[in-house]
């Protein structure tokens, strides 16, 4: 059993999520936020997310990056200001496998032990439609209705943990209404200094950052890598452009074509430079002298990953009424809590490497400013807060 925790003296929020950064990505503004006010917050990861990728080779090993991850989740959550954090070992990518009443009975001890008023877990998706997380939340419903009964799993009882019902469940929801703006994001990318912006480093993590927010539809834009070997035309003069490029290396050569098909060399452009303007017809031929790097912008919204519908028992069988955030029921205002959150990923460095003053603040306000969710228990209704008791008069 768990070491246990102080008498209950102020409101609760419990997070049971699948891996380290699920606790991030999915509610950190809302923890941070509810902590900050004077609440407990207690974050249980059930696995030690071993089989993820591994971005910075210099953090983790294969063999060693369970442990990574749990020692990030634990830097994270200090940032966040959660007090209590644990992280199992359940196997990433094992869960679907596993007997599920083990995870249930896992869930349900956490419950009892910690006694929330609000549990917050991943949503219906599955977030991206990962298979631990749809488990996990499965688990986790069922557990929010059967912790408060004594005659199941009568072994904690026994044990001499209380049943307790958590009057509030929540599924995180990644809702597509934020879109990260291209054209502010060149607009700030041409200020940055030209040999800053095509730095490899840099380079990579605005990449990651930017890839893995539109996974979970932070934002709606899509940045890419492209590459193009000597003699490829990546734009042609008169050809409406797409997408807007910024050279990380290699060497173009931008020709212009006269009213006899002739091409005549108007200049060239290396790394840190741009070109293309989504809309706006190239004013010339643009070719590839050398292999070249570049990173394109499209201005197009990305279709979000295939989510397969959630299997099993719903907690509820209630539809979610329309209205802001593309189906949920609640969004907090996050906005005073971006930086913490923001500080929070880049703690997983295993996972993003990036450092968190690289990006501008209107950039991460956009994208990280309000959290959503689906409020299961009780029936679902539109709100701006998970503890309105505890907030009460304070700005939502």
């Amino acid at each position: 059993m768990r070491a246990e925790i102080p008498a209950k003296h102020r409101p609760r929020l419990l997070g049971l999520f699948a891996h380290p950064d699920d606790e991030t990505f999915c509610a950190g503004g809302t923890l941070a936020k509810y902590v900050a006010a004077g609440a407990e917050a207690m974050v249980v990861s059930f696995t030690r997310g071993e089989a993820g990728q591994i971005r910075d080779t210099d953090v983790a090993t294969r063999r060693t990056l369970g442990e990574v991850r749990a020692a990030e989740m634990q830097a994270a959550c200090e940032l966040l200001g959660v007090q209590h954090v644990e992280c199992l070992d359940f196997g990433d990518g094992q869960l679907a496998r596993l007997d599920p009443q083990l995870i249930t009975a896992e869930a349900v001890e956490i419950i009892r032990t910690f006694r929330p008023d609000v549990v917050l877990t991943a949503g219906e998706d599955g977030a991206y439609a990962h298979p631990d997380h749809q488990v996990l939340r499965q688990a986790v419903s069922e557990a929010c209705l059967l912790a408060g009964g004594a005659e199941n799993f009568p072994e904690q009882i026994d044990a001499g943990l209380e049943p307790h019902a958590p009057p509030r469940l929540y599924y995180s929801h990644f809702a597509r209404t934020r879109t990260l703006k291209i054209r502010e994001v060149v607009r700030w990318l041409k200020g940055l200094d030209k040999a800053f912006r095509s730095a490899p480093d840099f380079a990579q993590a605005f990449l990651l950052f930017s890839q893995e927010t539109a996974a979970l539809r932070f934002n709606s834009s899509l940045i890419d890598i492209g590459w193009y070997p000597p003699g490829f035309h990546i734009a042609e003069q008169g050809e409406t452009a797409e997408a807007f490029h910024l050279i990380l290396s290699g060497r173009l050569t931008v020709k212009t074509e006269d009213g006899e098909g002739r091409l005549v060399p108007t200049g060239e452009l290396g790394p840190g430079d741009f070109f293309g303007d989504p809309g706006v017809p190239h004013p010339a031929h643009v070719i590839a002298a050398e292999s070249t790097t570049c990173l394109v912008l499209w201005c197009g919204e990305v279709e979000p990953r295939a989510m397969p519908k959630p299997e099993g028992k719903k907690v509820r069988a209630v539809d979610c009424p329309a209205g802001v955030g593309d189906g949920a029921t609640t969004r907090v205002d996050c906005s005073a809590q971006v930086a913490q959150k923001v500080a929070a990923m880049a703690a997983y460095r295993s996972q993003y490497p990036f450092k968190p003053d690289i990006f501008p603040a209107s950039m991460l306000q956009e994208m990280f400013g309000s959290e959503y969710f689906v409020r299961v228990l009780p029936d679902r209704q539109w709100e701006t807060q998970v503890l309105p008791e505890l907030l009460t008069g304070l700005a939502s």
